[in-house]
């Protein structure tokens, strides 16, 4: 245990951010540089090494949470990496955009406030990447055998990388013109600066992974075809069909899905474009869902100098403290206020939207709403509510609906899909085709990227052991398995 009176003796005291005046104005991280570092070592000694460590069961890939606690607390980084990767391919990633359930399931959460386990993570990691720590790992002989992975996203990477390491010739194909999928071009550069993604696509180089960019299955190269190239097939393509709104309006110009609008502000951050396309600047924005890709959308507005910016979700808001009814140590549904609101806007919940009005140019001005009061569970508009704000830029930021069955690849390969839309599999995720298995989001639909990552480690035993016979990789997750959520 890293000190009996950590908890008792520190209170919990986070990442500081830099001034939302100053980072506004660039498209850095919104933490201050070596801000951590300082205080890690006191957060981390308040980790109470439970004997039943909850933060196990909150987190999918089994993190050893305690363990590398501890090290932090000592400040050995190198044996607090070394725990840290011995169950999570790319903790820079997840220590950044992963929304933490395992604080949410830490057994000091009951009466105080939980662990910063998300920020010692992101200690350790960029530590281990200062020090050297973070080498490749190259296989030490190779099987002979082949696998294609459809999709760089963290499933498709951390399955690429297992496969890899395991002795397979791994190449991994992705339509867009860069690695990362989601990660790439969905997350903006002020949550995850891309450069974490590029050094750690270089270790996996040197490790032999093969890399294709813009090569969409599907439609550039036909899935039957790619099956009969490679031994195995593991897909990875995401739940990318966005979730749209079917109202009146919606052909309007200026009305965006956010993977439409989030793309084209990265590229400008990789130097592809001079101004993006869709831009927010001198415009009232109107973010539809409050998810964190709607907070994405807002940040992002934020920067383009958007005259005023407004966030809509039909649900009620929640509170700032767990509900009767998400006890401990369950993933609660909080009032979370992210670095993008922070930075301003307007937050509206309760409304659902009705229609939209454009001008004579076929331009959106306006975005109808009314209230909603939920009855049986439906949303119920609220008689006399109705009220329309300015809307110059709309983006929709629903979710998910499933993997894209319009480029061919679900048709081509012959897959069955279940009842959600998501490629139906079996216990070792393999799909109903001899030799192809599905990881992340288009398997299990819209989640986060701790899961995403778990799959892929998942699906790479599954995969291992069809090529083999035998795996020694670890497999955190069955596809069965969920969040722990009531």
């Amino acid at each position: 245990m890293a000190d009996p009176k950590g908890f008792l003796n520190h209170e919990r005291e986070i990442a500081k951010t830099r001034p939302v005046e100053e980072r506004v104005k660039d498209w850095n991280e919104v933490y201050q540089p070596g801000s951590l570092l300082p205080i890690i070592s006191k957060q981390a000694s308040r980790c109470m090494d439970c004997g039943i460590p909850f933060c196990h069961n909150g987190c999918p890939l089994g993190n050893l949470i305690p363990e590398w606690n501890d090290y932090a607390y000592r400040e050995d980084w190198t044996e607090a990496s070394e725990r840290l990767h011995a169950t999570n391919n790319f903790p820079e990633f997840t220590g950044r955009l992963c929304p933490a359930p395992c604080e949410a399931a830490c057994v000091l959460g009951i009466n105080q406030p939980p662990v910063t386990i998300k920020n010692v993570e992101v200690s350790i990691i960029d530590k281990a990447w200062d020090n050297g720590d973070v080498t490749p790992q190259p296989p030490e002989r190779l099987s002979g055998k082949t696998v294609a992975v459809i999709g760089s996203g963290p499933a498709g990477l951390a399955a690429a990388q297992q496969l890899t390491r395991a002795g397979h010739t791994v190449a991994v194909y992705e339509r867009a013109d860069r690695i990362g999928g989601l990660l790439r071009y969905g997350i903006p550069e002020f949550k995850m600066e891309k450069r974490h993604i590029n050094r750690r696509i270089e270790q996996m180089r040197a490790e032999g992974t093969k890399f294709r960019t813009e090569v969409e299955i599907g439609r550039d190269l036909d899935a039957k075809k790619l099956r009969k190239r490679y031994d195995a097939v593991v897909i990875a393509a995401g739940s990318t069909t966005s979730r749209d709104l079917p109202v009146p309006g919606r052909e309007l110009n200026g009305i965006h899905f956010a993977m439409e609008y989030l793309p084209l502000a990265n590229k400008v951050q990789e130097g592809d474009l001079t101004v993006a396309p869709i831009s927010a600047e001198g415009k009232h924005v109107v973010v539809i869902g409050g998810g964190d890709t709607g907070a994405d959308c807002v940040g992002t507005a934020h920067r383009q100098g958007a005259a005023s910016v407004t966030q809509l979700e039909i649900m009620p808001q929640p509170g700032e403290e767990r509900n009767a009814n998400q006890p401990w140590p369950t993933f609660p549904m909080l009032y979370k206020v992210t670095s993008a609101h922070e930075e301003g806007g307007e937050r509206v919940y309760s409304v659902s939207t009705t229609h939209f009005e454009g001008d004579e140019d076929g331009n959106v001005q306006w975005l109808h709403l009314t209230e909603v009061e939920f009855k049986d569970g439906r949303p119920t508009p609220k008689p006399g509510t109705e009220r329309k704000i300015p809307a110059q830029l709309v983006t929709l930021a629903m979710g998910f609906t499933g993997i894209d069955q319009e480029n061919g690849l679900v048709e081509q390969f012959g897959l069955e899909l279940d009842e959600r839309g998501n490629v139906a599999r079996d216990a070792d995720f393999a799909t109903n085709v001899p030799g192809v298995y599905v990881a992340g989001d288009a398997g299990r639909g819209q989640s986060l990227i701790v899961w995403a990552i778990a799959e892929g480690r998942s699906a790479a035993k599954g995969v291992d052991r069809f090529l083999t016979g035998v795996s020694a990789l670890p497999a955190p997750i069955k596809p069965t398995d969920r969040a722990l959520t009531v």
